[in-house]
């Protein structure tokens, strides 16, 4: 989630109530609940939407929603779990809801669901990952999958021909040339992924192991992060990708990616948010898998892209299961939400939000179904100090597109650090 940190997002705003919006009725609330998000503009605009659905509903219960970017929202939420002032209802990251399960700053759901939370239409394993030690921590609000989006009439210019749910890494390759070679390199293949963990993961379940062991150990070996880094250095060495200045921006806002801007024509997002940057452009846009190495898995899963949880600092229960039963069985929340979030994991929540649909999130919905054949099983989950190896990733994967050191040396540096990480988290 955590797609990546930082992503898309800048400070947004804290703490805005969600009782000062317009269109909200001036009763008296004798109840009330604090919901605390990461978000964007878009997110937030559609939270606050189904915050003033759920109040018309039950105008007994006053919601206060809370929200900031990515990149601060994990330093305030560590801030009010050491403080006891947690919100009600937090949005959760699936790299992070094992860490605060294990502080016991979550509360299990098990006793609200069925009768008052409403999951049975869910789809078989939707919540697994949300699902720890057996008890119910988080309750998956979309599912999603990784994907490249594509400027489709850059690719048909250049005369591109592939199959998005079928390319290989030499497809690919040739595909960053002749887009290159076709705009006189006005536009490139590609972003430089090298920097990417997200897409990375892919990258190692395509050789048959998880980034992360069951254990809570690295999975990935120094041979899966050399020929990672050394493929986007051969693709940065020929010119086909962007350059290392722009490669060594860490955690572009959306607005600042290459696809977006017109300088590269691809890019690595997750399939809910190609909407997002279709938004930023007018070229269409498309959907692809990513890249499989000749002869390797796919590498794909499912994953979902947030949860929503209660904290151990709920004041009133009743009130927050309400609330989330709301967000994910009323229609009208359910559309106002859209795909932001990612795509409802349940079939009831997809019909509901079907006749709303742009084009380009009708075909993403389609992307999502079409891959489901090629997606393998759920990796193992995230230990604690997962965001710290990402950081780790990016850092010594910096100086790797510096050059300063090579792919094999960068991978050892790598996966030693990260052993280290995982080890002082957990031990």
């Amino acid at each position: 989630m955590t797609l990546t940190r930082r992503r898309l997002l800048g400070t947004i705003g804290a703490a805005t109530a969600a009782s000062a919006l317009p269109g909200l009725p001036a009763l008296a609330q004798d109840r009330s609940i604090r919901h605390f998000w990461w978000g964007n503009p878009t997110r937030d605009k559609n939270t606050f939407a189904v915050i003033e659905i759920f109040q018309g509903n039950h105008p007994e219960i006053a919601v206060s929603g809370e929200t900031i970017g990515w990149g601060d929202y994990w330093t305030k939420m560590a801030t009010q779990t050491a403080g006891g002032n947690m919100a009600d209802v937090v949005q959760m990251d699936h790299g992070f809801i094992n860490e605060y399960v294990s502080r016991g700053a979550l509360r299990s759901m098990d006793d609200l669901v069925g009768d008052k939370i409403d999951i049975s239409h869910y789809d078989d394993g939707a919540n697994a990952v949300g699902t720890i030690d057996g008890s119910l921590y988080g309750i998956s609000i979309g599912a999603t999958s990784q994907a490249i989006p594509y400027n489709r009439r850059v690719f048909e210019d250049a005369g591109v021909e592939f199959d998005p749910l079928g390319w290989t890494t030499e497809d690919f390759a040739a595909a960053c040339a002749r887009i290159t070679e076709a705009t006189g390199g006005e536009v490139t293949g590609s972003e430089d992924l090298s920097l990417y963990i997200e897409n990375f993961e892919v990258w190692v379940r395509q050789a048959g192991h998880d980034l992360y062991t069951a254990d809570g150990k690295i999975g990935a070996t120094p041979e899966d992060v050399a020929s990672y880094w050394a493929f986007w250095k051969d693709l940065r060495d020929a010119g086909v990708i962007e350059g290392k200045d722009q490669t060594v921006i860490l955690d572009k806002g959306m607005a600042e990616l290459g696809i977006v801007k017109g300088s590269t024509a691809a890019t690595f997002r997750y399939a809910n948010q190609v909407g997002a940057v279709q938004s930023l452009m007018v070229d269409p846009v498309g959907a692809a898998m990513v890249p499989q190495r000749e002869g390797m898995a796919h590498g794909h899963f499912v994953l979902p892209s947030m949860f929503l949880s209660i904290t151990r600092d709920v004041k009133d229960l009743d009130a927050a299961a309400m609330y989330i039963n709301d967000w994910i069985n009323t229609p009208e929340a359910i559309v106002a939400l859209g795909l932001d979030r990612g795509i409802p994991p349940s079939e009831t929540g997809r019909a509901a939000l079907a006749p709303s649909l742009s084009e380009t999130e009708t075909a993403v919905v389609e992307y999502f179904g079409a891959i489901q054949p090629k997606i393998g099983p759920r990796p193992t989950a995230k230990p604690k100090g997962a965001g710290e190896v990402r950081d780790a990733f990016m850092r010594i994967g910096t100086e790797v597109v510096l050059g300063n050191l090579s792919p094999e040396d960068g991978a050892e540096q790598f996966t030693g650090d990260a052993e280290a990480i995982l080890f002082r988290a957990n031990r």
